[in-house]
């Protein structure tokens, strides 16, 4: 068997796995190769992927999961915008 072939089919059994969850909070990609790693965090189901480091966040970002995990975005300026209620006003001319 190729190894190629059976690397890339190891990577797609992952992402399905990792992707077989009502959940998508966070999760972590390992890899000695990063852009193979970003490749990967693109098809991860999940609000927030890691690569190479278990768990990381910060203030000026937003956080926040998908699926059962959570709806909308904490922190940063996109969490400030989950709690304001906007309201669109329309005053006819004349």
């Amino acid at each position: 068997m190729n190894p190629h072939f059976l690397f890339n089919a190891l990577n797609a059994l992952a992402v399905l796995l990792a992707n077989d969850s009502p959940f998508g909070l966070a999760c972590t990609i390992f890899t000695e190769n990063r852009s193979r790693g970003e490749r990967i965090a693109l098809e991860i189901e999940a609000g927030v992927v890691n690569i190479n480091h278990p768990v990381w966040t910060a203030p000026q970002l937003p956080f926040g999961g998908v699926k059962n995990s959570g709806y909308g975005r904490e922190l940063s300026e996109a969490g400030i915008r989950e709690f304001i209620n906007k309201k669109l006003v329309h005053i006819a001319a004349g």
